[in-house]
């Protein structure tokens, strides 16, 4: 897959790549946890290799085993990583908000990963190519140490949620599912199609109409036209099990 087709998929309008500063001013890169904790000069030197990308609902930007040419800092998109079994269904294994970076793969050497990785909730991310990522990691500075303590954090959340999806109740999970969603897309309403949900979650689409319905008669959610609102979020804090607030408490130990 050429990066023109992960950037333009077929029927999905996107913005054309424009360096990393937004319209309000702020530089987009500073809404990213990793970037955001960079010295000024490092970030500086970086920013000339950064480009600001649209990512759509349900885009893909890597496949399992295929080259990693970008790494992908989100500023509000939200990317889930996703492993793709021999009969064609998936679960998620973790998700990337602007508080990580997509391709830590390329950070540790490799030249691809095993797992799929498209964009759950649409947005805009910091893209850099991976041959930078690289250079700049074998200089050990701000970057490749706070990478580091990121990827520690991500392979919490990964064995996490590895114990979750086999030990707790879809409606545990789904709650916990919904709150990392409302962690990282920064607002009460995102877009979120049953049938993603049950994919991300490795269940059936029945399954998750019927959480999904049992949230909403409780008022915590609101789920209309593909789209869904939190409503109450201590409320789905109190349905959801232990592993939410563990992932959460491993990411501020970390990173801050």
């Amino acid at each position: 897959m050429s990066q023109s087709d992960v950037l333009a998929p077929t029927g999905a309008p996107t913005a054309p790549d424009v360096p990393a500063e937004s319209t309000d001013g702020q530089s987009t890169p500073l809404r990213n946890g990793i970037l955001s904790a960079l010295p000024d000069g490092e970030l500086r030197r970086l920013l000339p290799e950064l480009t600001t990308v649209s990512l759509d609902s349900g885009q893909v930007i890597y496949e399992p085993d295929e080259p990693i040419d970008h790494v992908y800092f989100p500023v509000d998109a939200v990317i889930s990583v996703i492993s793709v079994l021999s009969d064609g269904s998936t679960v998620e294994v973790a998700t990337v908000g602007n508080e990580g970076m997509a391709g830590v793969a390329a950070f540790l050497g490799a030249t691809s990963a095993p797992h799929r990785s498209l964009s759950q909730v649409p947005g805009t991310a910091a893209r850099l190519p991976a041959a930078v990522l690289r250079d700049v990691a074998h200089r050990n500075g701000a970057l490749a140490d706070r990478l580091r303590r990121y990827t520690q954090a991500l392979l919490n959340q990964i064995a996490q949620t590895a114990a979750c999806n086999r030990m707790h109740s879809i409606e545990a999970r789904c709650a916990r599912w919904l709150l990392m969603m409302h962690d990282r897309a920064q607002v009460d309403h995102f877009q979120l199609t049953q049938r993603f949900l049950a994919q991300m979650l490795g269940v059936r689409r029945a399954t998750v109409t019927v959480a999904a319905g049992r949230f909403q008669q409780a008022g915590l959610i609101r789920y209309r036209r593909g789209k869904i609102t939190v409503l109450d979020r201590a409320g789905l804090e109190g349905v959801t099990c232990e592993c939410y607030a563990v992932v959460r408490r491993q990411y501020e130990r970390l990173l801050g």
